[in-house]
C-alpha cells in the first residue's frame, strides 16, 4: 500500500510538471506496465483529481482544469507568500534554485483557486528582477498582489509613503511595474501629482483604497527598469553624487556591490565604472575604500581633495602612534617601549 501510495505521488508529479503524457511514457518512467498506470489513474480520479485521458495511438492522459481539484491546503496569504518567495527565488540566479522554483510555481498555480491564481498571475507579470539588495524589509505580500492587481488592470493606486526623510505623503499614481531585489521591493508609476515617474519602497507603502479609473498605460521611463531603479535608489535620494573607475572587472565588482549602491557598467575586460551616491564626500570617500578595490576618481573634482584631506588625516594618526619600534605615550602620558610592561605587577 505505501509502494501504491508513493508512486501515485509520484505520477501526480508527473502530470503536473507536463501538458501531456503517452501512457507508454508514464509507464517508463513509473517502471510499471501501461495497465498499471490506467489503475493509477483511476485512483487519482477517485480521490477528486481531473485526468483526461484521450484514446487511439496518439493519445495519453493531461491534467484537467484545476478548478475541480481538491482545496489546497494554506489559507490565502500562506499561498500568496508561498507563490512570492519561489517567484523571488526564481530570479535570484542560485545555482540549481531558479528552475526547480518555476517547476513548484507551475504545480502550485494549477491547484490555486482562480481567485488566488490571478492574484499570483499579476504579481509574476508585473514584476521585474534586480539581483543583490540592501538589507531585509517586510513586505505584506496582500500589499504585493494587491500593487500587481493595480498594475494588471491599468487602474489608479492610491496610498499613504513615508520617504526616505520619514515624511507622510498622500500620493495618487498610475502604476507600471513592480521591481524586486533580494531584499527589497520597488514599485515603478507615474505620479499623477507630480506628473513625473517616482519609484516607491512598497514596505512604505500603505493603500488607500477604493483605487481607479482605469488609465491608458504610458511609455515606461526606460527599457531596463532593473538599471532604471537602480540608479534611483543608490544615486537619486542623495546630496552627492561621483564617478569612479574601479580597476577591476566588472563581474568581480559585481560581487560585493549591490545595485542599491551604485550602478556598474564595464569599462575594458579588466576595469569598470561605478556610479553612486552619499549624504556627503566624507561618507563618499569611506564608501568608495570600504569596497576594497583600487581605483580612481572621475568626478566630482572635489571628491579627490578630500581623499588627499583624509590620507593627511591618516598619516599624522599614524606619526602620533609612533613606529612599530619606537616608544608610544600611553593615556597617563609615560612613554612605553614595546615588550614592556608598566603599572601594578610590572618588573
Amino acid at each position: 500500500m505505501l509502494e501504491t501510495s508513493a508512486r501515485l505521488l509520484r505520477l501526480l508529479s508527473l502530470l503536473q510538471a507536463r501538458r501531456e503524457w503517452s501512457g507508454a511514457d508514464l509507464a517508463d518512467r513509473l517502471g510499471v506496465t501501461p495497465r498499471t498506470v490506467r489503475r493509477d489513474v483511476d485512483r487519482l480520479r477517485g480521490l477528486g483529481y481531473p485526468v483526461d485521458a484521450s484514446p487511439g495511438t496518439g493519445g495519453g492522459y493531461r491534467m484537467g482544469a484545476g478548478a475541480e481539484l481538491p482545496p489546497l491546503l494554506l489559507d490565502d496569504d500562506e499561498a500568496v507568500a508561498v507563490a512570492v518567495g519561489l517567484r523571488t527565488s526564481a530570479d535570484q540566479g542560485v545555482e540549481g534554485i531558479g528552475e526547480t522554483s518555476v517547476r513548484a510555481l507551475s504545480k502550485l498555480e494549477q491547484v490555486l483557486p482562480d481567485r488566488l491564481r490571478r492574484r499570483v498571475s499579476a504579481l509574476n507579470a508585473f514584476t521585474v528582477p534586480m539581483l543583490r539588495g540592501p538589507g531585509p524589509s517586510d513586505v505584506d505580500p496582500s500589499v504585493l498582489t494587491e500593487l500587481a492587481a493595480a498594475c494588471r488592470d491599468s487602474e489608479r493606486l492610491r496610498f499613504a509613503y513615508e520617504d526616505h526623510g520619514g515624511a507622510a505623503t498622500r500620493r495618487t499614481v498610475e502604476p507600471h511595474r513592480l521591481v524586486c531585489s533580494e531584499r527589497r521591493w520597488y514599485l515603478v508609476a507615474w505620479d499623477v501629482d507630480r506628473e513625473d515617474w517616482r519609484t516607491f519602497r512598497v514596505d512604505r507603502i500603505t493603500p488607500r483604497p477604493p483605487h481607479g479609473p482605469r488609465f491608458t498605460p504610458r511609455t515606461p521611463p526606460a527599457d531596463d527598469l532593473a538599471a532604471y531603479v537602480s540608479k534611483g535608489v543608490s544615486q537619486g535620494p542623495y546630496a552627492h553624487g561621483a564617478t569612479i573607475r574601479l580597476l577591476v572587472p566588472v563581474e568581480e565588482a559585481a560581487q560585493r556591490i549591490s545595485p542599491s549602491a551604485g550602478t556598474l557598467e564595464a569599462d575594458g575586460d579588466d576595469r569598470c565604472v561605478l556610479r553612486t551616491g552619499a549624504a556627503s564626500l566624507d561618507a563618499m570617500v569611506i564608501h568608495v575604500i570600504l569596497t576594497g578595490f583600487e581605483f580612481e576618481v572621475l568626478e566630482p573634482d572635489g571628491l579627490t581633495d578630500v581623499i588627499r584631506s583624509a590620507r593627511d588625516r591618516l598619516s599624522r594618526a599614524l606619526e602620533r602612534a609612533g613606529s612599530a619600534d619606537g616608544p608610544r605615550r600611553t593615556p597617563d602620558g609615560a612613554d612605553r617601549t614595546p615588550g614592556t610592561r608598566s603599572g601594578p605587577g610590572a618588573a
